[in-house]
């Protein structure tokens, strides 16, 4: 549980229609078995103890007798166990039926929560049975207890306070306003459903979108365990649909089976998003509840999605589409400072690596959706010191390939007689060295684009602006930076993505071997004509700073929980001492290099993660990371 993490799963038992006492039994068989798992919450069905198929016989007090049994009977079985679970049973109150989830632990009813909303359309007729449930709460005996009734219940584990359960049932959340609303703004960070949802064509991807998007909505995680096989079939059939959402997306979920599915979520992460969000307000609610508990806090063993790459989409299907979508957004802010500006053309730097590569591309979008000449775009190499045969030559391709105009400017002479004017050694391959070509490209670009009355599109990633690796007033200024938000992960997937989809094979193999050349400045001499300055080499792999990038700034997460989330996911490829490493630069760069971050040009935001000082991203540049460090060197 360190790190906010907590084991929760969604269960649907094997069942008999009105047989409570194997009910029970197949009930405990799950509560035994998520326990024995290190599940600290479970839900299970809606009148999971009887049968949501039952009809008048829930109008027999015997099944309703029986059902009251079978809840006695875990309560007395599960006495020894801390996990709490929530089961569905009809339970009488004042003269009324309800429908209802008890929330149980350690043989204690915490509460009683009745169904709000009844359907009474289509194949269901509840109303025949049962009654809404009432306002405000109440006391009940039930069990041989005391316990609350009612909808305004939380259950709050004290030595856990980020954990905070509210519970719905069924059909409430499919109205216009669940009541998971409102238990969510009282502080429900975790949210359960107790449901009994007959299987028709497509009514699964529907009841997915529904618990996605509640999650979603309230910056919460929630469980959904719907009834399944052994309820009659007489009309319905019930397919045993469980699934545990957080956030609006899937981490786990089951269909056409009986048994748990299990996973976990992070409740420091939802408390986390709830504040950067500011949608739920500290608000106290008139007349809810909360019912405290413990729990022993004990490490969580991580089975939960966690992806290398979080920037990038995880399924082959998503990606092509996520792709298209994060070029057209770029091309359409590029398009808009084109058209404001009134440019006569767009001046690049074309290097033949993987940045300038991606800012061609969107460029290249940006005129064909102005219905503009490409020949109006300006591609320039301006080899130097270290330029490689292989990126000169790819550069020179790809311009042709895509009909825009190309341009050489060497740069050797000029950077020669600014180190003579400034006393620069040229045997001393210092930053001086390297920087002084890279301002005199930028100084390049900016004159060209002065001469043809254009604006020159920057290249710059945002994984290079969050570790500083932009030489300041050189490649770090453009007067429009249209990768500013897009991480080197993903730029790679970007081109790798035209490539896949361009009709010209040429154009199709020069993107292919950009994609295969190392990561380099080329501001070094070449050795033997080869790169001899790789950039993963000397500030770290970019797989590994991405990840941090996402959980440092996307989630606030602190190193320590990052380190362990980074070995979980990433421990296949690179040691522990590999990540811990590089977090560490990560970090020291990252406060260091806040200077250039806050007087970025502008640039289109893409994605969730940006470092704009005008949009996402607000830190002094004198920011000090000493307990950054600390936590850093704390961990062993």
């Amino acid at each position: 549980m360190r790190d906010g993490f907590i084991t929760v799963a969604a269960g649907t038992p094997q069942l008999r229609v009105a047989d409570c006492s194997y009910n029970a039994e197949q009930s405990l068989l799950l509560i035994r078995q998520a326990a024995g798992q290190g599940v600290k919450l479970l839900v299970l069905p809606e009148l999971g103890l009887t049968g949501y198929t039952c009809g008048d016989l829930f109008l027999q007090p015997t099944l309703l007798r029986g059902a009251e049994d079978a809840l006695g009977l875990l309560l007395e079985q599960t006495k020894d166990l801390e996990l709490v679970w929530l089961a569905g049973l009809p339970i009488r109150v004042g003269g009324a039926l309800y429908n209802c989830a008890a929330v149980c632990q350690r043989g204690r009813l915490l509460g009683v929560v009745p169904k709000t909303h009844i359907p009474n359309y289509g194949e269901f007729y509840e109303k025949r049975h049962f009654a809404a449930a009432p306002a405000g709460l109440s006391s009940i005996r039930l069990c041989g207890q005391e316990t609350l009734f009612g909808t305004k219940l939380l259950f709050q584990c004290e030595n856990m306070p980020e954990f905070v359960l509210g519970a719905e049932i069924c059909e409430d959340l499919w109205v216009p306003l669940p009541p998971s609303n409102q238990l969510a703004a009282a502080g429900a960070t975790v949210l359960c459903n107790l449901s009994a949802s007959n299987e028709v064509v497509f009514k699964a991807d529907y009841r997915r979108q529904l618990v996605t998007g509640q999650s979603a909505r309230l910056s919460a995680a929630y469980l959904y365990a719907s009834s399944g096989d052994g309820e009659s079939t007489s009309d319905l059939v019930f397919s045993g649909h469980d699934l545990i959402a957080e956030n609006g997306a899937v981490l786990a979920e089951q269909r056409f089976a009986t048994g748990l599915v299990a996973t976990q979520i992070d409740v420091q992460r939802l408390n986390q998003e709830r504040r950067r969000m500011l949608n739920f307000e500290p608000t106290q609610p008139e007349g809810y509840e909360t019912v405290r508990f413990l729990w022993t806090l004990s490490e969580t063993v991580l089975t939960r999605p966690v992806p290398p790459m979080p920037f990038v989409p995880t399924e082959d299907s998503n990606r092509s589409a996520t792709c298209e979508e994060i070029l057209n957004l770029a091309a359409l802010g590029l398009k808009r400072r084109l058209e404001h500006t009134g440019a006569k053309t767009a001046v690049v730097g074309l290097s033949g690596g993987l940045d300038s590569t991606l800012a061609l591309l969107i460029i290249l979008r940006a005129f064909d959706l102005l219905g503009r000449n490409r020949k109006d775009i300006l591609a320039v190499t301006m080899p130097c010191f270290g330029t490689t045969v292989r990126t000169r030559s790819n550069a020179e391709l790809l311009a042709e390939r895509s009909g825009c105009s190309f341009r050489t400017v060497p740069i050797g002479d000029s950077v020669h007689s600014h180190f003579r004017d400034i006393g620069q050694d040229m045997e001393r391959h210092d930053v001086t060295f390297e920087n002084g070509q890279a301002r005199e490209r930028t100084q390049v670009l900016m004159d060209l684009a002065n001469m043809t009355g254009g604006l020159v599109v920057g290249t710059g990633d945002l994984s290079e602006l969050a570790l500083g690796w932009a030489t300041y007033n050189g490649d770090h200024m453009s007067m429009y930076g249209v990768n500013s938000s897009i991480p080197k992960t993903l730029v790679r997937h970007l081109v790798a993505h035209v490539a896949r989809q361009t009709s010209d094979p040429a154009l199709a193999a020069v993107l292919q071997d950009i994609l295969d050349t190392p990561v380099s400045p080329e501001l070094l001499p070449a050795v033997d004509g080869q790169i001899a300055q790789k950039t993963e080499d000397l500030v770290g792999p970019y797989e590994l700073h991405d990840f941090f990038l996402y959980y440092v700034v996307r989630w606030a997460f602190p190193p320590r929980k990052i380190f362990r989330l980074a070995q979980y996911a990433l421990g296949q490829t690179y040691d522990r001492d590999t990540i811990l490493k590089w977090l560490r630069t990560f970090y020291r760069r990252f406060f260091a290099q806040q200077f250039k971050r806050n007087c970025l040009p502008d640039g289109p935001k893409v994605g969730s993660v940006a470092l704009s000082p005008r949009g996402d991203w607000r830190m002094p540049s004198d920011a000090q990371w000493t307990l950054w460090q600390a936590e850093l060197d704390s961990i062993r």
